[in-house]
């Protein structure tokens, strides 16, 4: 279970990862280049990036989040790494905020462009834009904030979670060693005792002159 919790927090950490620089990067770079153009070029190539991005190298990561993070949760409600726990939850709850933001305001947005039609047949463009444009602009900076602030809990999560692994184990390790401690008293090695050597008298001879 252990290496399920890790690899399902890493697996949500990229995914969501993903669609935090997706949408942060439409917040810094593609939306403003857009505001600079035209009208037309402006509905055109939105239209067409609308129809472009529903592919499964977009909607696996950002539908995939969500199941992901909670199994993340799950896994850590049921012990294992649960000082995470809180993490993972805050990051449950930004990324629903965020999902809930893209399908309210986003989405059908991008529905009412569509039926706007081709630019070419579009009679006022600047009334599409303006209808289109400043509500997508706001709606894409509060997502992008919001799987940013999910990536950042779900990083910290992974963080604390590697730590409490460590420390169990160290206290796993800590507990195997034997101990050894000795209550006795000190013992030194027994002196050795060589006999003494046994002087014989000698006898004493008396000497007759």
């Amino acid at each position: 279970m252990k290496l399920l919790q890790t690899a399902t927090m890493l697996a949500a950490l990229i995914s969501t990862g993903l669609m935090a620089g997706l949408f942060a990067g439409f917040a810094y770079a593609v939306m403003p280049g857009l505001n600079r153009s035209s009208d037309r070029t402006l509905i055109e190539a939105m239209q067409g990036i609308n129809k472009a991005i529903l592919n499964p190298a977009f909607m696996l990561p950002f539908m995939g989040s969500i199941p992901l993070i909670a199994l993340a949760v799950f896994l850590a409600w049921r012990g294992h790494g649960r000082p995470a726990l809180p993490w993972l939850i805050a990051a449950l709850a930004l990324y629903l905020i965020a999902f809930m933001v893209t399908s309210g305001v986003n989405v059908p947005l991008n529905d009412q462009l569509a039926k706007a039609g081709a630019p070419q047949h579009i009679n006022h463009l600047d009334t599409v834009r303006d209808q289109f444009e400043s509500k997508w602009v706001i709606g894409n900076i509060v997502r992008a904030l919001l799987h940013t602030a999910a990536f950042a809990c779900l990083a910290w999560a992974l963080v604390v979670y590697g730590a409490h692994r460590l420390n169990e184990g160290r206290a796993t390790t800590a507990s195997a060693v034997p101990s050894t401690h000795n209550n006795g008293p000190a013992t030194t090695p027994a002196a050795h005792h060589y006999p003494r050597p046994v002087h014989h008298d000698r006898p004493h001879h008396t000497v007759h002159r």
